[in-house]
Order: C-alpha cells, then sequence, then structure tokens
C-alpha cells in the first residue's frame, strides 16, 4: 500500500467513526505523514471516544450530516483527499426508511460532490458496495445511484477535482457484521439461513484500505476500481465458525440475492484487469488530463474477454478456513481491546 501519496495532505472522512472510517483512520495516522485528518461524523459520543482512543494531534472531529452542505462546505475548505465513506446500510432498515435511504446515500452523496467542486478538493473517493451492481433492495439501488454521481461529477471539474468509485463485498468483522455478531455471541445453538445456496464477497479491513489507497493513487477521475475478492458460501462459514449450531432455513429476504456481483456484463464492456484489481473506465471523458490518464490506464491493463462478470459463485478464489480464522483472531482481539 502506497501511504507516500498522503504526505503533507489534509485527508478528510466522511462516516469517519464509522467501522472502515475509524478503522482506516487508525490506520493512515500509523503509517503515514500526513498533514492532518479530518472526521467528518454526526455521532458526538463516538467522536469524543474516538479522539480519547486516537490521541494524536493530527486529527480533527467535525460533527456534522452529510445531508447539510453548508456544513461540508465548512469542514472541506483546505482538504486536499476526502474519502467518502458516510451511508445508512442496513438492508431491512432502508426497505422499511427508503426516505432516509435517499436523503444519506444519493442526496447526500449529490452534497459531497458539490462542496468538493466549490472548496477546490483534489481526489475524491465514494466508498460503495457489491449491492451497487444489479441492485435488488434499495441500499443498493441508492448506492447505484451514488456511484453514477461521482463519475459524472468529473464533468464539472475540469480536471481539478476527480471523483471516482471504489466497490467491494462483506468486510469481515466490520460492525454490525454476521462475524461480529458469532463473536459476541459465541455458543449459538441455532443460526438462520436464508438460502444455502448463498455466496458472498470476503474481503479483511487491510483489503479495503488497500483499495482505497490504490484508487486514490491511480485515479484519474470516473473509475470504479474492484478488487478480485474471494468468496464462500455462508453454510460453509457457519461450518468453520459455529460447527455445532443447528440450521433453520427461513428462507430469502426481501431485497436479498442468493448470489452477489461485484463486475457486470455491461460493465466489463469497458474494463480492465490488474493483478489485483478490475478497473471499470468512464465511458465519457471530460478532459485532457482524464483522458490522457485513462489511456495509460488502459494501456496497463488487460482487456476482459467478452460477457466477462465477476460473481460470488463463479469467483476463483475461495475464502478457506485458514484464511477466515486468522482474520475472526483478529477480529476478536479489536473486540476485546473495545
Amino acid at each position: 500500500m502506497n501511504l507516500q501519496q498522503l504526505s503533507g495532505k489534509t485527508v478528510l472522512i466522511t462516516g469517519g467513526t464509522g467501522s472502515f472510517g475509524k478503522s482506516f483512520a487508525e490506520h493512515i495516522l500509523e503509517h503515514s505523514k500526513l498533514k492532518k485528518l479530518i472526521i467528518f461524523s454526526r455521532d458526538e459520543l463516538k467522536q469524543s471516544l474516538m479522539e480519547a482512543e486516537l490521541d494524536d494531534t493530527r486529527a480533527r472531529f467535525f460533527i456534522g450530516d452529510v445531508r447539510d452542505l453548508a456544513r461540508l462546505e465548512r469542514a472541506f475548505h483546505g482538504v486536499d483527499i476526502v474519502v467518502h465513506a458516510a451511508a445508512l446500510k442496513q438492508v431491512p432498515a432502508l426497505e422499511y426508511n427508503p426516505y432516509e435511504a435517499v436523503k444519506t446515500n444519493i442526496l447526500g452523496s449529490q452534497n459531497v460532490i458539490e462542496a468538493a467542486l466549490d472548496q477546490g478538493v483534489q481526489k475524491v473517493v465514494l466508498v460503495s458496495t457489491d449491492k451497487a451492481a444489479l441492485p435488488a433492495n434499495l441500499y443498493g439501488s441508492t448506492k447505484s445511484c451514488a456511484e453514477k454521481l461521482f463519475i459524472a461529477g468529473n464533468a464539472y471539474s475540469a480536471g481539478k477535482t476527480r471523483f471516482s468509485v471504489v466497490r467491494y463485498g462483506n468486510v469481515i468483522g466490520s460492525r454490525g457484521s454476521i462475524i461480529e455478531k458469532f463473536l459476541l455471541h459465541k455458543g449459538a445453538q441455532t443460526v438462520h439461513i436464508t438460502d444455502e445456496r448463498m455466496t458472498r464477497f470476503w474481503i479483511d479491513l487491510d483489503q479495503a484500505f488497500s483499495i482505497v489507497l490504490f484508487a486514490l493513487e491511480h485515479m484519474v477521475g470516473g473509475e470504479i476500481f474492484i478488487p478480485k475478492a474471494a468468496a464462500m458460501k455462508l453454510t460453509d462459514l457457519f461450518d468453520i465458525l459455529v460447527p455445532n449450531a443447528k440450521r433453520k432455513v427461513i428462507g430469502i429476504r426481501p431485497g436479498e440475492k442468493v448470489h452477489e456481483i461485484l463486475l457486470t456484463t455491461e460493465e466489463s464492456r469497458h474494463a480492465v484487469e490488474f493483478k489485483n484489481y478490475f478497473v471499470v473506465l468512464p465511458e465519457h471523458v471530460y478532459s485532457p488530463s482524464q483522458k490522457r490518464g485513462l489511456q495509460k490506464l488502459r494501456a496497463g491493463g488487460k482487456k476482459l474477454k467478452p460477457d466477462f462478470q465477476f460473481t460470488s459463485d463463479a469467483a476463483p478464489e475461495r475464502l478457506s478456513e485458514k484464511s477466515l480464522l486468522a482474520i475472526v483472531d483478529k477480529v476478536a482481539q479489536n473486540l476485546h481491546r473495545a
């Protein structure tokens, strides 16, 4: 991971007290020589706890909501890099509260774009999800819309502010994840399974950091960066973590997929492959610098086969038991410290 690019920079993370935001903040404070880090979120208690835990004079804390454009304008003043991780994410809750999902995930993302353009931020990366690819629920639909807003944001920047997207699957051990639930409720007697065929992409926090930093290093504007994530059946995950628990099949929930997709067939027509990532290139180019950068990315990557798609049931890399347990052990240590 190249953190030299952060040296002397001011970085802001929206949703900075969330699972990804907090861990990413700790990582870049420890491993880079950034000038200043701004944590932007609406949870003052978590900010207070995080400030005490970090104990770093480079860290600043802004209470605010991405729904508030004026507050974003103030927070983005003098910022070089924005990582936009703020979002409402719980699928069942958003199915029941759709307007709230739109206000935060779509309109909030538009506000981030507007504020970044007005304040002259150099690079802005949206943290997205596999649920945005061929979305089957409202959460995925709002993130898909946010992705498209970010890609189109380059039309307004004349190459001065670059907007790109990272899209990945489930982060093992993130707040509210199935792994965290198992660790907090050890010895579960029964586990609920919606469908025994179900597969999911899995990455750890280090992989999430890597794809964001890779995007920040290579982005020219309008790309979607996708890691070649490993996948696993949920039943295999249960066999490893709760082998003695009884399984109860309850049926697929509203908005739930049997298999997830990170790269669609339509996207693969204008995507290139690198060693550890896929990069979806934008179909519209808005500046000479963007055009030159995209040509370089295209030349450095490998063209994909016709009708290629990257799905969790057919992903070439399967998450091994050894890898899963190593990650779970790390998550358990973090929960113990918390």
